[in-house]
């Protein structure tokens, strides 16, 4: 008779528990920016955006390379508001001058502004966002409420004042600093909410306990791992100051009328705007295709590191 009371015993393998319990180093090293890369190579409209501003950057860089026609040479006032002819593909202008040359030349000039803001903003931004953010209390408070008397100035009208005053010195880095001096509030804003977040995070309290100190761990952990969201705010940034100066171009504050611009041009054709639309179309148009690549690559880049976003397509 069989015995009630028998068990059965599975087969044990040594190796399958092995197998089971192996650290799986084939697998591929993830973080926050190898996940975005990954996410970005994946979306067509990164490609999009970064080709066009590789191609602006190229034209800014090299305008040689685009026209054989000098901006300002050879304008003949017969032909004036002329239409497009041989070598000459989006008519002229006023004076006579080329459009699409005025146009290739004209893009370093909005190009160099937008940079020069964009970097102002960065260091601003950076430096007041990260101390505010970190060390709190009394610094944070000082530095938030300066923060909000130029956050509460629109820039562009502090531009105009400024340029206004500096008539007489009117050329890029004075039109950059008179939008990015008071266009920074945004980026420390944004910097010190992402520190205060980062700041109470196990890997911050672990270096404080072995000894770290707090510049190093500022530097070393904590302002890295904020850092996000400010980059996609600062391509976003770029794009608005490249808009600031064809503003105050138009509004006839801005740059020289002998400097090269977008916005120099836009101001100087909206009174042909019923006989001559092109002469302002063509500008126009260009202003837009460049700001339009910004802001797409920094909306994809903003979804590329966030992981909400990436788990909802």
């Amino acid at each position: 008779m069989a015995n009630k009371n028998e068990h059965f015993v599975a087969d044990f393998s040594a190796d399958a528990v092995a197998e089971v319990d192996a650290v799986r180093i084939s697998e591929k090293t993830s973080n926050l920016w190898l996940d975005a890369w990954r996410d970005l190579r994946k979306r067509p409209m990164f490609y999009i955006s970064a080709s066009l501003i590789v191609l602006v950057l190229l034209v800014a860089l090299f305008p040689q390379w685009f026209t054989q026609t000098p901006p300002n040479d050879n304008c003949q006032l017969a032909n004036s508001n002329g239409a497009p002819t041989e070598g000459h593909p989006l008519g002229f202008t006023k004076q006579g001058c080329d459009v699409y040359s005025r146009i290739i030349y004209g893009t370093s000039t909005s190009l160099t502004v937008g940079l020069l803001v964009m970097i102002m903003n960065l260091v601003m931004g950076i430096i007041a966002g990260s101390i505010a953010g970190y060390f709190g209390k009394w610094v944070d408070a000082v530095i938030s409420r300066l923060g909000d008397i130029f956050f509460s100035i629109p820039y562009i009208l502090a531009a105009v004042v400024i340029m206004s005053v500096f008539s007489a010195y009117r050329n890029i880095f004075v039109i950059a600093a008179a939008i990015g001096i008071f266009s920074w509030p945004s980026t420390a804003r944004l910097l010190r909410a992402e520190i205060l977040r980062v700041k109470n995070a196990d890997f911050v309290m672990a270096s404080t306990a072995i000894g770290v100190s707090r510049m190093k761990i500022l530097f070393r952990h904590v302002l890295p791992n904020s850092i996000a969201p400010v980059i996609v705010v600062t391509t976003l940034s770029l794009a608005a100051a490249i808009v600031a100066e064809a503003t105050l171009s138009f509004l006839g504050v801005g740059l020289p009328t002998t400097t090269m611009s977008w916005g120099n041009d836009i101001s100087q054709a909206q009174t042909d705007l019923r006989t001559a639309p092109q002469v302002l179309i063509w500008p126009s148009v260009a202003l837009s295709v460049t700001v339009l690549a910004f802001i797409m690559l920094g909306e994809v880049v903003r979804d590329a590191l966030d992981p909400k976003a990436r788990a909802r397509r």
